[in-house]
């Protein structure tokens, strides 16, 4: 099922890919450090950032109050299936991805019992892809290395890896409208300069954002509003809003279990299963 973090993670992950094409061990298509993700930045940790250069880009669920639009009948929905494309192998610690990448897969890391989805977005590589994830685990307080194409979580006790690609089914529950900010915090204005065409038209071109669950979400633009914080802040900051029309599903997806269990009984003794 989808809720607001799905849509939240699905817009920093576009934009961390439009601006880390390679994934974020290479350098910014803009010629300057940028850090994506969602929430609103710690204040001290800006500051030092903006002070030597580097732009933050937050994505957030606006203070504004939730619509319902639900007007759907419940029924299921088959999903088209989508190449299986995208690879995985794992060595030990390390998950390195390869292939090629198409919105609907869906990709994974588990460690120690702890599951980390990512839903594969049409400009995704297998570098931005081990890239998200490892900020996924990362944002958990996991210790995480990441490079090139692969993961790894040094001292997990038990990794896993995968990516799926299957048909299945949705049923739509309800159905909500919701305004998300996303938000340029930059140190001068010549980087929101150089910055805000390049993120305005990547989500102008999002008439549908893939979710995690196989659903997706209709955005629209809402509108822009630039603010300067004066020279003692040394904050130029630009806010884009998009609402996301997103709904909360049921899902029957065959084979596309990305991790889970099954428990077998055997002579009255239930077993549970680990698919790993």
């Amino acid at each position: 099922m989808a809720d607001q973090a799905d849509v939240e993670s699905a817009l920093a992950a576009i934009i961390a890919n439009a601006l880390y094409p390679q994934g974020t061990a290479a350098a910014c298509v803009l010629g300057f450090t940028c850090r994506v993700y969602r929430g609103l930045p710690n204040a001290p940790g800006l500051d030092a950032d903006l002070a030597n250069g580097v732009m933050h880009v937050s994505v957030i669920a606006a203070p504004v109050t939730v619509k319902n639009v639900t007007r759907y009948p419940r029924r299921w929905v088959t999903v088209a299936p989508v190449p299986a494309t995208l690879t995985v192998t794992v060595s030990g610690e390390t998950a390195t991805f390869a292939g090629a990448c198409y919105a609907g897969q869906l990709a994974g890391i588990a460690v120690n019992g702890a599951l980390f989805p990512y839903a594969v977005q049409a400009n995704d590589s297998p570098p931005t892809v081990a890239s998200n994830l490892a900020a996924l685990v990362a944002s958990a307080g996991v210790l995480v290395d990441y490079a090139g194409s692969s993961v790894t979580v040094p001292g997990a006790g038990k990794f896993l890896a995968r990516v799926v690609a299957g048909a299945g089914a949705l049923q739509e529950i309800k159905r909500q409208v919701q305004d998300f900010k996303i938000s340029l915090w930059c140190p001068d204005p010549s980087s929101r300069d150089k910055a805000a065409p390049v993120l305005d038209q990547l989500l102008a071109e999002q008439r549908f954002l893939p979710l995690a669950d196989g659903s997706s979400a209709r955005m629209i633009y809402v509108g822009t509003e630039t603010s300067d914080m004066g020279a003692d802040a040394t904050l130029y900051r630009r806010d884009i809003t998009y609402s996301a029309e997103y709904p909360t599903t049921l899902s029957q997806m065959t084979p596309a279990m990305l991790f889970g269990t099954v428990s077998l009984q055997e002579a009255g003794v239930l077993i549970e299963n680990p698919q790993d």
